[in-house]
């Protein structure tokens, strides 16, 4: 059985605590692999080192430190069949998916290669008399990220590629599910001319997890996964006086209004709702057709699309549709509450409850499942199910759909898909959620805007990625400069003036 590590200091490294979680091949069900979990003198080490790496790599030039980032580019291109099987094999999704979750990690390092102009400072000549005033961007030193399991590649760069081109020092710590990726693209920024100790990588649980946020020389925390760690560790990180981003759970809802092309619409629904066996923080698991009649046009058109979809390990080919989901227990919590959906009254309009794959039946495979009309008292409604399971909330009018998206909790992402310019614009300015799809079923922005919800959905002030990203990995310090003046009336230089 393979044995993973750490890379610490440039180079793979053997963890010393005797403490290993077992990483599954989510199709088989078996274990694929052994994870070493850190101590925290092991998790300690490891930002003690990357804080005396920081202090070169931070005094680097900004387009020198750029063009570690289009190395990483080319050297992520080369490699991309070799990172998306790797990430198959751990998580389960497809290689389609794999290689989109790559993608949109490596166009965020893109946007990093424009570092020296996301750092230039601001300058005001003659302020006051001979006072100039100007302003730069400096690091914040060593900073922390500690990433989910559903995007093993793009969480990491969307923070990593950041918070480096910024001159920081980072300690990730992915997570345990799928450790291998991040480990892999450790090894191509080093190989891209990062310093050795620059980027770490310690495998842990919550122990190594409090560690970092009580190391006093951790000065950021970036944290995406559910709701109530994001807010746990939230609270910590700013106690200890860190700056903290931390991004929960979602909700997201999709409108269909009753002008919208049906087919577009559908079409949509199942790629965002079911794609990556719906273990997505912007997967869309509640459909919300305005008035009787477009919701049985929506379900009549979703129905023949859901019961064509082909669930089947990664290694199956390119047409298949979604692979297992990650674990055991995040199976049984899926099924847990797609009864609890049944049980409350909800209508079970596809029914994969007995889903089994021939020669995986110990596979983590959850099949698509669609409800109608589901309430929002219910719990399938308020809870993220993070699973391949649509629900539909019929709504009476476009007031009433509006409503429910902005009464939930989670405020991550929103659509509505609509051809009237009106309703589209009145949606889009008072929607209270971060993101917002008019005709786009999954509005995740490209790397050169910010990517964040609202509500519980996101704790902190700067979002990811874009030009919020370079904010939040930097500290802007102000200088008011006044040289006195040296030469007199007479255009003799005066020594004297400037002792």
């Amino acid at each position: 059985m393979k044995e993973l590590t750490h890379f610490i200091n440039g180079t793979h490294v053997n963890g010393t605590s005797g403490n290993f979680g077992d990483v599954y091949n989510p199709a088989t069900g078996e274990v694929q692999a052994r994870l070493p979990l850190a101590t925290p003198a092991e998790v300690s080490k490891a930002v003690e080192d990357a804080a005396q790496a920081q202090v070169a790599w931070g005094a680097t030039n900004p387009q020198r430190r750029a063009r570690v980032m289009m190395k990483m580019v080319a050297l992520m291109n080369r490699d991309m069949d070799i990172l998306a099987e790797a990430l198959s094999r751990e998580h389960g999704k497809t290689l389609p998916d794999a290689k989109g979750d790559l993608q949109r990690g490596l166009e965020v390092i893109e946007y990093c290669i424009g570092a020296p102009q996301m750092l230039k400072g601001e300058y005001t000549d003659d302020a006051g008399p001979g006072i100039d005033m100007y302003s730069m961007r400096q690091p914040l030193g060593v900073v922390a990220s500690i990433m989910p399991f559903n995007f093993p590649a793009m969480m990491p760069l969307w923070h990593v590629g950041p918070a480096l081109a910024c001159g920081n020092a980072v300690v990730l710590k992915p997570s345990e599910r799928d450790p291998s990726v991040p480990l892999m693209l450790a090894e191509l920024f080093v190989e891209a001319g990062l310093p050795k100790g620059v980027f770490q990588v310690v495998n842990g649980t919550k122990e190594a997890v409090d560690t970092l946020l009580d190391h006093e020389i951790i000065q950021g925390v970036s944290f995406v996964g559910s709701t109530p760690i994001a807010q746990y560790i939230y609270s910590r990180a700013t106690a200890n006086g860190k700056r903290a981003q931390c991004f929960g759970g979602a909700k997201n809802h999709l409108i269909v209004m009753p002008d919208a092309d049906m087919d577009q619409a559908a079409d949509a629904l199942i790629g965002a709702g079911f794609g990556a066996a719906g273990e997505r923080c912007m997967a869309v698991s509640v459909a919300v057709p305005v008035g009787e009649e477009t919701a049985d046009r929506l379900i009549g058109a979703l129905v023949p699309r859901i019961e064509k979809l082909r669930v089947a390990p990664y290694t199956d080919g390119d047409d298949v549709d979604f692979g297992p989901v990650v674990t055991r227990e995040a199976k049984e919590r899926i099924l847990g509450l797609i009864q609890s959906g049944v049980d409350q009254g909800a209508e079970l309009v596809v029914d994969n409850r007995d889903f089994k794959l021939q020669g995986y039946e110990n596979g983590f495979f959850v099949g698509p499942h669609l409800f109608d009309r589901v309430t929002p008292d219910m719990d399938i409604y308020k809870q993220e199910i993070f699973g391949p399971v649509l629900s539909t909330v019929r709504a009476g009018s476009y007031e009433e759909a509006l409503k429910l998206a902005m009464d939930h909790e989670y405020g991550n992402g929103t659509a509505i898909f609509t051809r009237d310019g009106d309703t589209a614009r009145d949606f889009a300015h008072r929607v209270n959620i971060g993101m917002v799809g008019i005709n786009v079923p999954i509005p995740v922005p490209l790397a050169y805007h910010t990517f964040g919800g609202w509500k519980k959905s996101m704790f902190g002030d700067l979002n990811q990625h874009g030009p919020d990203s370079f904010k939040f990995y930097t500290r802007t310090k102000t200088i008011t400069s006044r040289w006195p003046s040296g030469i007199k009336e007479g255009g003799e230089f005066n020594f004297k003036a400037m002792d």
